[in-house]
């Protein structure tokens, strides 16, 4: 059988050869990296928009974990109080009077406090600024301080109100046995409490292949054993049986690195939490795929009548005979496989 990466024809590449998924015919004969990092991010960038800094700020902010936001929110916030002080304490002594009262002897604390009550709004008590200049600071201070609040807890607010959905996907993709020959095999598991329902899949390989001595790179759609689950309580194998039919018949690893393949994967499902739909986007590349293993089980024991799973199992292997799925099976020559 001919392998994927030789030479099939000698014309062009049939009409019905799938899009190319929107990267454009130049830039997927162009592009020698992957298209989509292993996070689902696109493995590009766009110049000539400038900077962009504030909506990227608000893009990482959403994206960051809540350690890191929060971390991000108060710090900022006792940075830009820190240095109101620092200028309320440039002015002199006596730019911030009535601090007896409040039994802390740093100026710098007291400057600081004072801060606090003013960028809050919360109010100071008996402190207040002294002299014009103070005065005009303690005006800019109530003006900064209120519209970074808003803008602090309007992201908060935002990352509690943003639907999302996050994929646990397994390390490595497998070419593993299946029904007699071999199947692509990846696993995918919900990471988020709320649940997931009518997920959607779909899989498709982006590779280099020869036509009539012209090497270019073409998408396929793979098909799936199952493109869709209404239940995602707890882990899917996604499985594209390899046929005489599929793109990936008679492949090998040495023909699979060859044709520099990658295989792009969308995932969508209904988020029950915000009743609205979310989405996912993975890749392997061909290095990320193993041969010769399958799956080991991720079934945990759980209380009596409750089905569990241990997600920490969710890449786990079992070793194969070498040779077991580095070597195409007869289904894919279009020969049924021998009855036992």
């Amino acid at each position: 059988m001919t392998a994927p990466n030789e030479t099939i024809d000698d014309g062009p590449p049939p009409l019905t050869e799938p899009a190319d998924l929107g990267f454009g015919h130049v830039v997927a004969q162009s592009v020698r990296g992957r298209f989509l990092n292993r996070d689902g991010r696109p493995n590009s960038k766009k110049y000539g928009l400038g900077a962009q800094r504030a909506a990227r700020l608000y893009l990482a902010s959403l994206d960051a974990t809540w350690t890191v936001f929060m971390s991000w929110m108060f710090g900022v916030l006792l940075l830009m109080n820190g240095c109101f002080a620092l200028i309320y304490m440039s002015l002199g002594g006596g730019a911030v009077r009535g601090t007896e009262t409040m039994g802390v002897a740093d100026p710098f604390l007291q400057a600081f406090t004072f801060s606090v009550g003013i960028f809050t709004t919360t109010g100071t008590g008996a402190i207040h600024a002294f002299g014009t200049t103070a005065n005009w600071l303690v005006n800019l201070e109530s003006l900064i301080g209120p519209v970074t609040l808003v803008i602090a807890f309007g992201l908060l607010i935002a990352r509690l109100t943003r639907p999302r959905m996050r994929i646990g996907f397994s390390e490595s993709a497998i070419i593993a046995p299946y029904e007699g020959g071999r199947a692509l095999m990846f696993r995918i598991v919900n990471l988020q409490p709320g649940e997931l329902s009518d997920v959607q899949v779909r899989v498709n390989l982006a590779r280099f292949e020869d036509f009539g001595g012209s090497r270019e790179r073409n998408f396929h759609a793979l098909a799936l054993e199952r493109n869709s689950v209404e239940f995602f309580t707890l882990h899917w194998t996604v499985v594209h049986p390899i046929t005489a039919d599929s793109p990936l018949a008679g492949v090998t690893p040495e023909s699979l690195a060859d044709s520099q393949a990658e295989f792009l994967i969308f995932v969508n499902a209904l988020e029950e939490t915000f009743s609205t739909r979310v989405s996912q986007r993975a890749s392997y590349l061909w290095d990320e795929l193993r041969w010769d293993v399958k799956f080991a089980s991720i079934f945990a024991n759980g209380p009596d009548g409750v089905i569990a799973i241990d997600v920490e199992r969710l890449s786990r292997t079992e070793r194969l005979d070498d040779g077991a799925t580095r070597t195409p099976a007869p289904q894919e020559r279009g020969v049924a496989p021998k009855s036992s």
